[in-house]
């Protein structure tokens, strides 16, 4: 995106793999709730999410070890003009499909038509930016762009290629379980048992076994996916042996409970594994598009109430920081107190729009830690007075008598946030604010969740050290009506897509930093989400015989890297 790459033309592996590591061996990985679906490219139905890192590739690949940077993975070579108005890309001459059959240039056209017309909406944001696609040569295609988005290029690369022979005259977007995309990735579908499990071995056969960008990598023989009903079932089966690793988000948990006897026996091993990515954001998402939380100092109010401290505290024994902000912990996030001047010119065009504490500062409460938090309590009530909200018999009531009362939607298996909502609700009962809490299947959760079909819901979206266009789906105002989108809390802030525009349309690294930390400004100061707390390093129990690097990238700890990156030691 920006400069140079840092690995040269002849590197031999990435700098964070082993390219020597073994091949072999069979691990057993533990997801929460179930699936409907084996197909992650479309909208409809529940998929294990870790399918779409396995089975299929793109025409470039990343490096864990640089934010923004891609290396060719079905393309051998890419060209882009200095505007970026177009990209090019050539296929390797050996690049396969899991049946054998070579990708051609008809592959990839038509998988970007597929994705960006049945596709999952994810997909439809490039799809909407692309004037053509052309075929300019046996192996060569090249995509014209018509706006003036650098990142276009880099996207145009990331997108799965399918084969046409499987989907052409087919329904893809409502296709049975049983139809399963192939891809070119280094794993296939081996078995499964619909909400039970998946298992996925890797493919002797596989193209791109030399291939620098893979030496090292995905290099267990079989990955299988096991579904429990919620995380306390899946901690019991690693505790049995039933699963290979987990990885543990409590802290407190992972300091008293992880003594279990195959820790105590060595069978299997703890290790800490830190990261620089920026914390995401998790917490309890507030949905703008109806009342009570299209008025702001409603939500400001639930964010005072919630007394982060002491529900720390009673939960993880106050061993997680909090989130500050959506791209905490990293370079990219605003910056404490008033906004430095840069900041402040790219949104003063937005200055009558913005929400108090944008520009001069805005912080999350803090509170002493005690159970009454009365500090917090006290100001969600001024808030909420000031909003036409008045406690009346015990009863937060508006001008019409009206009380004011929401429904918490959650998922069944999340027993750790039915615990934080749990505590978060007496508080707001001291408020007189009537909460309801709600939980169904997974599969009613997620399609709720798509429709937008709540008051408040558990929210956690991952940003990378790379934002780009993605961040138009999490929370561009477009996105806040197109069912299935990222963006649950509805926000359609002027000032959050001009700061997209404006991280899109850097052309240095210096200009793009600082329209992510205005867009993270506006974004906390959106009042959208109650934060929970952030995870600075990556905790893994894991069997012993599973290894991985000593060197690790920036993002060292990502879900989808241990398959990718480790490897079995039976020595």
């Amino acid at each position: 995106m920006y400069g140079a790459p840092a690995l040269p033309p002849d590197f031999v592996s990435l700098p964070y793999a082993n390219a020597n590591a073994p091949k072999g061996g069979a691990i057993t990985l533990g997801n929460t709730g179930g699936f409907d679906s084996l197909n992650p490219f479309v909208r409809k139905g529940t998929v294990p999410w870790q399918l779409r890192f396995f089975t299929h590739e793109s025409l470039m690949g990343r490096s864990w070890d640089e934010p923004f940077t891609l290396y060719g993975l079905l393309a051998e070579s890419v060209e882009v003009p200095d505007d970026r108005s177009w990209v090019s890309f050539t296929l390797r001459p050996n690049a396969r499909f899991a049946d054998g059959t070579p990708v051609t240039v008809d592959d990839v056209i038509f998988s970007y038509d597929i994705l960006g017309r049945d596709g999952h909406p994810r997909y439809l944001g490039l799809a909407q930016q692309i004037d053509s696609i052309t075929q300019t040569g046996p192996r060569s295609v090249r995509i014209d762009f018509n706006t003036d988005n650098r990142e276009l290029a880099l996207l145009a690369g990331m997108r799965p290629i399918l084969s046409r022979a499987q989907w052409e005259g087919r329904d893809f977007a409502n296709a049975p379980l049983a139809d399963i995309p192939m891809g070119t990735g280094p794993y296939v579908v081996s078995d499964y048992e619909a909400g039970r499990f998946v298992e996925l071995s890797r493919n002797p056969d596989y193209w791109g076994n030399n291939l620098p960008l893979r030496r090292g990598t995905f290099n267990f023989d079989t990955v299988k996916l096991d579904f429990y009903g919620d995380a306390s079932v899946m901690f019991e089966a690693l505790k049995a042996g039933d699963i290979s690793a987990l990885r543990e988000f409590n802290a407190e948990k992972w300091h008293t409970q992880y003594d279990f006897p195959a820790v105590t026996r060595g069978e299997m091993v703890k290790s800490e594994l830190p990261h620089q990515k920026p914390s995401g954001m998790t917490g309890f998402v507030m949905n703008t598009r109806t009342p009570p939380f299209d008025d702001w100092r409603v939500r400001e109010a639930m964010i005072q109430a919630f007394n982060f401290e002491y529900i720390n505290d009673t939960l993880t024994g106050g061993a997680q920081p909090r989130i500050t902000s959506y791209f905490s912990n990293s370079g990219l996030a605003m910056h404490p107190g008033r906004a430095d001047p840069q900041v402040t010119a790219l949104l003063q065009p937005y200055a009558a729009d913005l929400l108090p504490g944008t520009l001069d500062g805005y912080s999350l409460p803090v509170s002493d830690g005690s159970l009454r938090n009365r500090k917090g309590i006290r100001a969600a009530m001024t808030l909420l007075e000031q909003a036409g909200w008045t406690p009346q018999d015990g009863v937060m009531k508006n001008a019409n008598g009206t009380p004011l009362q929401f429904t918490i939607l959650l998922p069944q298996n999340s027993s750790e946030t039915l615990a934080i909502a749990d505590l978060y609700m007496r508080a707001l009962e001291r408020l007189g604010v009537s909460v309801r809490l709600e939980t169904t299947d997974s599969a009613q959760f997620t399609e709720r969740e798509g429709a937008f079909d709540f008051d408040m819901t558990l929210f956690r979206r991952a940003v990378s050290l790379s934002p780009g266009n993605e961040q138009r789906f999490y929370w561009g105002s477009d996105a806040a009506s197109q069912p299935g989108s990222r963006n649950l809390m509805g926000a359609a802030s002027p000032a959050v897509d001009g700061m997209i525009d404006a991280m899109l349309a850097a052309t240095s690294a210096q200009e793009f930093n600082v329209a992510v930390r205005a867009l993270d400004r506006v974004l906390t100061a959106g009042r959208y989400v109650v934060p929970f707390w952030q995870f600075t390093n990556g905790r893994i129990a894991h069997l012993s015989q599973m290894k991985f690097p000593e060197t690790l990238p920036i993002y060292g700890d990502g879900p989808e890297y241990m398959p990718q990156m480790w490897w079995f030691d039976p020595s």
